[in-house]
């Protein structure tokens, strides 16, 4: 402009702060402050509109209409002057206004002739910006016109500090999702450290009660095996929780004998019922035999609750009944209850028993035992079965805690039974791969009562050795080894060597998804630490049973598909022939929409692939991609999403076979 004086606001370097505060300059165009900028030129019906923010030295545009640049210096703007007003600056003839007059935008240039501006004021008071309508002849905006503009200019504002919100927020998932992984982290890491010594103590204790000794030390192992299962609860309650805080613990859904599994949770906790406590089990006549869902967390929740229940009852009874109090023709509603005689809850503290490290009273802590945490793993574990647990109570005359699960039916499933010949019927010859020498001497102890033959590695590249030299039925395979570890190992044996030999996976660092990758790198069974000599016999068995594949398949679920096809036989040869044929080149442009950081392509990709995934019950790969939507949305992927594409890829190319042996 023709006056060389710069005029500032009073408040310029806290001003400008208010400005950076925002992140706002030089960014990508957005739809939101486009279409406020076209709002402004119709309302005030002008050729030229803009919004805008003033640094030390220019006038930047983030949304203009009729302008043409991105930027101009500052002490050629009007709008210098409009940020010093707290008001709107209207000028309806500039040819009449002295300051303006002889701008070289109004005399040429822009030609401005009318000319409204408001400044963009912060909450705190600071004018960063303005919001401004020009015209090429003299006009006057009526008070509507004017409202409006004011209306728009806030609504600006309100759009900068949702986006500022929303970066901090998206910083501090970043932080909080980091404090998970390094919690999750220690709490696998510390599981390890306590699970291997204990592997040995349970395992050695359990060989030491199968040899010969007389009433006083039987008594006292007998005590030492109950300590031990004390520490390892303690510790799985520890992991559970853990699992279910990070999502991570997920309900399974496969057919089972709900009978037997009730009738196994009996047979186990009966032998801790006191002398003066009656334990029943009451099953309703009509309850089904076999059921569609996660046998493993209802027996996690009954077992708890049932031995709660015998842990606070001294006398009188405690009983556990099932009753199926509804039926539709795809599932049944069933009615859960455990009942007592035992010591009773107050009424105060019926709220607060499932929270974490509560318990009925401070006292049954010293008197009884436990962590405080088996109910609250309880109530997130029917939860996360769709339903809620609740509890009748009272101080000195027992309780019942009741919940009801939905299942759905498997009237057409036969229930698999897979008859395990003798331990001593195959002369198996076993290679373990274990560093821990404790255990490298346990497991030698339990493998020699089998009647097999085991070598020892004591890390994966010893193994490697022994495997090229003799011939072995199957490897045990310890995860966390030095030089090569159990992954490591196993991708060897597969891709270099071309073996087939069976693999077990033997752990104690539970990581979570750690038993799903085990079977994706090759390995055929997986037993925790610390194991039971039946369930590592078992798994033995079971992988050296040639009737077994040994290769792993993901369970695609095709029930939602079948649930709306209403009967058309061919619409699910449909759906899974648009799935190959789409989904291939999707998670090619996909993989490299991301590798270019090409955020809109990404976008649009991951929010189409998503709806295809979810058709299909994909769960874990749908969460994948609506994670990758969003960074897509935030113009940023993480070095995690982008590590995790190949994954992708390698999914998906097993679905695709899986698909293609249903057709």
């Amino acid at each position: 402009m023709s006056n060389p004086q710069q005029p500032l606001p009073h408040n310029e370097t806290e001003r400008l702060a208010a400005l950076k505060r925002y992140n706002i300059l030089d960014s990508l165009p957005e739809h939101i402050f486009d279409d406020a900028t076209k709002l402004v030129s119709y309302i005030c019906a002008v050729p030229i509109a803009h919004i805008s923010f003033i640094d030390e030295t220019r006038q930047w545009f983030k949304s203009e209409i009729g302008i043409g640049v991105s930027e101009v210096p500052r002490e050629i703007s009007f709008c210098r002057y409009t940020i010093l007003d707290s008001e709107m600056v209207e000028i309806g003839d500039t040819h009449l206004n002295e300051r303006f007059k002889d701008d070289p935008n109004v005399v040429d240039g822009f030609k401005v002739r009318f000319y409204a501006g408001i400044p963009l004021t912060t909450p705190d008071g600071y004018n960063i910006g303005t919001i401004c309508a020009i015209d090429h002849i003299s006009k006057e905006l009526n008070e509507n016109q004017k409202n409006a503009l004011s209306i728009v200019a806030k609504h600006i504002i309100n759009q900068l500090e949702l986006r500022t919100k929303n970066i901090e927020l998206a910083a501090q998932k970043k932080i909080a999702q980091r404090a998970v992984l390094a919690k999750d982290s220690f709490l696998a890491n510390m599981s390890h450290e306590i699970r291997t010594p204990l592997n040995a103590i349970i395992g050695f204790t359990d060989l030491l009660a199968q040899t010969r000794l007389d009433t006083i030390q039987r008594d006292y192992i007998n005590s030492v095996q109950i300590a031990e299962e004390n520490l390892l609860l303690i510790v799985n309650d520890i992991l559970d929780l853990s699992k279910i805080e990070s999502g991570n613990l997920t309900i399974d859904a496969h057919p089972f004998n709900l009978k037997n599994t009730l009738k196994h949770i009996y047979d186990l906790l009966k032998v801790k019922v006191p002398a003066n406590v009656e334990f029943n089990l009451f099953l309703d006549a009509d309850m089904p035999e076999m059921v569609i869902g996660d046998q493993g967390r209802l027996n996690q929740i009954l077992v708890n609750l049932a031995g709660n229940s015998l842990k606070f009852t001294e006398e009188g009874e405690v009983t556990v009944s099932v009753k199926k109090t509804a039926e539709t023709a795809d599932n049944y509603s069933l009615r859960f209850s455990v009942k007592d005689t035992g010591i009773g809850i107050a009424e105060k503290k019926l709220k607060t028993i499932f929270e974490r490290f509560t318990q009925a009273e401070e006292s049954t802590t010293r008197k009884f035992g436990g962590t405080g945490l088996g109910l609250n793993i309880v109530k997130q574990l029917i939860e996360l079965q769709h339903s809620e647990i609740q509890v009748k109570s009272k101080l000195g005359h027992g309780s019942e805690f009741f919940f009801t699960l939905t299942y759905k039916k498997a009237d057409d499933v036969e229930e698999i039974k897979t008859t395990l010949p003798e331990h001593n019927q195959d002369k198996y010859k076993i290679l373990l791969c274990e560093d821990n020498v404790l255990n490298q001497k346990l497991v030698k102890s339990v493998i020699y009562n089998f009647g097999y033959e085991v070598d020892i590695a004591e890390n994966g590249e010893a193994g490697i050795q022994l495997l090229s030299k003799n011939k072995y039925d199957l490897i045990l395979m310890d995860l966390q080894m030095p030089v090569k570890d159990g992954y490591q190992t196993t991708q060897y044996i597969r891709n270099e060597m071309k073996l087939n030999i069976p693999i077990i996976a033997m752990t104690a660092h539970s990581l979570v998804g750690e038993q799903e990758r085990c079977y994706k790198e090759g390995m055929n069974g997986y037993v925790p630490k610390p194991f039971k000599q039946a369930v590592l016999l078992e798994a033995i068995k079971t992988v050296m049973n040639k009737d077994i594949p040994l290769t792993q398949k993901r369970n695609i679920d095709l029930s939602f598909i079948d649930e709306v096809s209403c009967g058309d036989p061919d619409f699910r040869q449909d759906m899974i022939h648009l799935f190959l044929e789409k989904i291939p080149n999707e998670v090619t442009q996909l993989e490299e929409a991301i590798l270019k950081n090409d955020v809109d392509t990404a976008k649009k990709i991951s929010h189409t692939m998503k709806s295809s995934l979810d058709i299909f019950l994909l769960k874990d790969l749908s969460n994948y991609v609506s994670i990758i939507e969003k960074e897509a949305n935030m113009r940023e992927f993480s070095t995690e999403t982008v590590g995790k594409i190949n994954t992708l890829r390698s999914e998906i190319t097993e679905i695709i076979a899986i698909l293609k042996d249903i057709k």
